[in-house]
């Protein structure tokens, strides 16, 4: 039986649940939920081979964020989400030297809007490595940063993997930071959640396309992944409706995804939250308000 496709760590562990029952005790997997700046956080953490099967996740801790008064711009939303994706994003952050180079992919295909959430926020992403480098006496207490949107085979001949490793072997970052668009078993979470990750990614996998994955493995150095679901499956979607773990078969519409009709907006919205948010986590001596104007 073909199981529902979902990027996110939070949802298969409820369709585990949904399965087994929701008294019992997922193998191999601990979670939790919390708040930071007033928003709801849920915490996975896949501990061993175990939770591996459990989940079809890598082992490894998933922070799901969700942001639901952005839409509706919710006074003081966007502050808060840019400080709550600097707070977890800064968590994974610990064990990076302070000075060393990070290195923000942005991948996907910016023609295509529910897949241009990682080249949107390669454009809100602060970019110093140039900076530090040139006028060390001016910019040296800045974090070095750089920065590629590293878009779809289609369109470069080269996979997103290919290229970021590329990249790494010449400039050779302490740590990679991926960000890409997810799939969702739910309308209720698209656009309406980040995850943040620490096990990497593999560009293109909640739409059944797999590419070389981004991993400590691939890359030889930490990858931290940051991902929005802007699509569900159709025969997800129509099984998640249904309340069936079954997946309807949809004949020519096997293939459907669906997204939100405000996907344009939503993404804009995304792409800043998270890039100011990363930028605020690798910088951590800038406010907000200084980063609205270097960026803006």
């Amino acid at each position: 039986m073909r199981m529902r496709r979902t990027d996110l760590a939070l949802e298969a562990r409820e369709l585990w649940q949904e399965r087994a029952g929701a008294a019992s005790a997922l193998p191999g997997v601990e979670a939790h939920d919390s708040l930071r700046e007033g928003i709801p956080v849920s915490t996975v953490k896949v501990l061993n081979a175990r939770g591996e099967e459990a989940l079809g996740k890598p082992r490894g801790s998933y922070v799901t964020l969700t942001l639901e008064g952005l839409a509706s711009r919710e006074e003081g939303i966007f502050q808060r989400a840019v400080r709550a994706v600097a707070g977890e994003v800064s968590a994974l952050l610990e064990d990076i030297p302070a000075g060393g180079l990070v290195l923000v992919a942005g991948l996907g295909n910016r023609a295509i809007t529910p897949d241009a959430v990682g080249p949107k926020v390669h454009q809100n992403v602060l970019v110093t490595r140039h900076l530090v480098r040139q006028m060390p006496e001016h910019f040296g207490a800045l974090r070095p940063v750089a920065s590629l949107a590293a878009e779809v085979m289609g369109t470069t001949g080269v996979e997103s993997g290919e290229l970021v490793r590329a990249v790494c072997e010449k400039i050779k970052p302490a740590c990679v930071v991926a960000v890409d668009a997810l799939a969702s078993r739910s309308l209720k979470r698209l656009c309406k959640t980040v995850q943040i990750s620490d096990t990497g990614i593999t560009p293109g996998s909640g739409v059944g396309n797999h590419r070389m994955g981004l991993t400590q493995d691939t890359l030889g150095m930490p990858v931290i992944a940051l991902g929005v679901p802007t699509v569900v499956d159709g025969a997800t979607l129509a099984a998640d409706l249904l309340g069936t773990d079954e997946l309807p078969r949809l004949g020519e519409g096997g293939d459907l995804l669906v997204t939100p009709k405000d996907i344009d907006s939503q993404v804009n919205d995304l792409a800043k939250v998270i890039g100011y948010g990363l930028s605020m986590a690798l910088q951590p001596g800038i406010s907000l308000e200084e980063l609205e104007l270097l960026l803006s």
